[in-house]
């Protein structure tokens, strides 16, 4: 970046910010002797966290920041004693966040692998304000030091406070936590905290118990107060981590899940099979016949979401003592896809499922056993359950097959983000046009389209939005590609004008572009790309028009 772009992105940023606000820098070659400006850097976020107030904002540049045992912040006494490496106490106020942001455009990667303090539980980043935001960071190689016969757990980012009004109303936005022991973020205290767009991935314990990593999942969420309302996930993924992808027990207030994947957990990256490897663990209280639980039991809600090749169960409501909302939800190649287990209300025992309210969710096939496994472990009498369009115990629908998908390529799912952090755009286990899945839901209060809504984590995508500024259309429609590969395309109610098609692969690579003279409908020669999935771009008289690379199908 040269030195103008650098001033000019950095005033822009600045700018935006709230008046009398400060901004601070940390750079990988900085030093925490100097002024913290852009020129001067401090070398780590905790000497930054010693200066900010209400407001302010530090910018962390890219580059990898190899942290040392030097480095820890605090260690604790006691048993388990902690190490915190970076631990943020100060907080900021309702329109004036304390913000620890990647600088634009750079990715500041902070790699633990040297630190390994004995006998002491590693907190990378322990957080214990309220109103922060963590944006684009990315947290490498937590290890864990604790060999005992007993799983001991370190974490990438924790959200934690010993005072009941702090950690609360923090945003954890684009953050990336792997290739190492630790848990990748972890909830005990603290209300409406927003996880966004996060990655947690390649994370197992090696070290302690049994080797196998029992407590390593990709999020974790188990406040322990009633007042710890409001946390959410959503927009996250959850592989390769060697327990659970998401993990809700002993949570005393509710949590929603929302829009997101977990695939692969239990497993290695060489997929040897590790410990627990449930796809979305939403509750429990565990085992003990005497369990410490609220006077209320909590309804956690997961809703979009996808869960596939997971290790053991999908969807699993983990001996709750009460039930849970599953809404438009995937669950592929599990086993079981959806697990409903239930205790009883003495929890003295484990019964089949009750109390649950679930809608839209589709169960496609399981490893084992397959037509049984598609969900397990609920009540099947009239009235125990509220169980509305789903695609098991419902004639009306019927056990979804292949050809009901636009694609069961699994490879898409660690496809790169969007460059604001979205989920990548998909066909995996997404209804194929003409699929008994399509407009076959319920209207739960989730966006759809059409007359009613898909079933499933995604809605059908071969509807095409137009941005109504650019182009006199409300919508364009996109037909599947016919046998002789000729892609069609109608715009309803446009000018005649040459219409540029561009079409991108997965990787956004652009593979052709063409330019077609049309009025309302196009129709482009397609004979020559290998057959795949692609997205789609159209412009005309050099202004970007329609679909912002929305995707078709070629069929195979």
């Amino acid at each position: 970046m040269s030195k103008l772009s650098l001033f000019l992105t950095v005033l822009f940023c600045t700018c935006t910010l709230i008046v009398h606000s400060k901004v601070y820098y940390v750079a990988p070659a900085g030093n925490d002797s100097h002024a913290g400006t852009v020129d001067a850097p401090f070398l780590t976020i905790q000497r930054a966290h010693t200066d900010v107030a209400a407001g302010d904002t530090v910018y962390i540049r890219g580059g990898t920041y190899m942290m040392q045992e030097s480095q820890i912040f605090e260690k604790t006494t006691g048993n388990p004693r902690y190490a915190y490496v970076s631990k943020l106490t100060k907080s900021g106020t309702s329109g004036k966040r304390i913000n620890y942001w990647a600088f634009p455009g750079e990715k500041p990667i902070f790699d633990f692998s040297n630190v390994k303090p004995a006998d002491h539980r590693i907190h990378a980043f322990e957080v214990t304000g309220s109103w922060m935001h963590f944006k684009g960071l990315e947290v490498v190689g937590v290890q864990v030091t604790i060999d005992q016969n007993i799983n001991t757990q370190s974490v990438c980012f924790s959200n934690n406070a010993n005072v009941v009004t702090n950690g609360s109303n923090n945003i954890y936005e684009q953050l990336v936590m792997r290739d190492g022991m630790a848990i990748g973020f972890y909830l005990t205290r603290g209300a409406n905290n927003l996880v966004l767009n996060c990655d947690a991935y390649n994370n197992w314990d090696t070290v302690s118990a049994d080797k196998k990593g029992g407590n390593v999942d990709g999020f974790g969420a188990h406040p322990n107060r009633v007042e710890y309302t409001g946390n959410v996930f959503r927009g996250c993924r959850a592989w390769f981590n060697s327990d659970d992808g998401f993990d809700i027990i002993s949570s005393h207030t509710a949590i929603t899940v929302e829009d997101c994947w977990s695939f692969y957990n239990g497993y290695s990256i060489e997929f040897e099979n590790l410990a627990n490897g449930t796809g979305f663990k939403m509750g429990g209280f565990g085992t003990s016949s005497s369990p410490s639980v609220p006077a209320v039991i909590p309804r956690h809600t997961v809703r979009n979401s996808l869960a596939y090749n997971n290790k053991s169960s999908g969807f699993y409501a983990n001996h709750h003592l009460g039930g849970n909302d599953w809404y438009n939800n995937t669950a592929y190649f599990n086993w079981p896809n959806f697990n409903m287990l239930n205790r009883s209300p003495n929890y003295t025992a484990s019964i089949p499922g009750y109390d649950h309210v679930m809608k839209n969710n589709v169960s496609y096939l399981t490893r084992s056993d397959r037509e049984h496994h598609l969900i397990t472990e609920i009540d099947e009498r009239e009235g125990v359950n509220i169980l509305s369009h789903n695609t098991f115990m419902n004639p009306g629908i019927g056990t979804p097959t292949a050809a009901d998908f636009i694609s069961l390529d699994q490879s898409q799912l660690t496809l790169p983000r969007k460059p604001n952090g979205d989920l990548p755009d998909v066909t995996f286990m997404v209804p194929a046009p003409g699929s008994k899945l399509v407009g076959a839901g319920i209207d739960v209060g989730l966006p759809f389209t059409g007359s009613s809504p898909d079933l499933g984590y995604r809605e059908s995508q071969l509807v095409l939005s137009v941005k109504p500024a650019t182009v006199r259309a409300s919508a364009a429609y996109l037909y599947p590609v016919p046998a002789n590969k000729v892609l069609n395309i109608h715009f309803p109610d446009r000018a005649s004008k040459p219409v540029t098609i561009s079409i991108f692969d997965l990787q956004g690579r652009k593979v052709s572009s063409t330019e077609i003279a049309a009025t309302n409908a196009l129709a482009a020669d397609v004979s020559r790309l290998p057959d795949g999935i692609y997205f789609l771009e159209a412009s005309y008289s050099g202004t970007n028009v329609v679909f912002s690379r929305s995707k078709f199908l070629k069929r195979q």
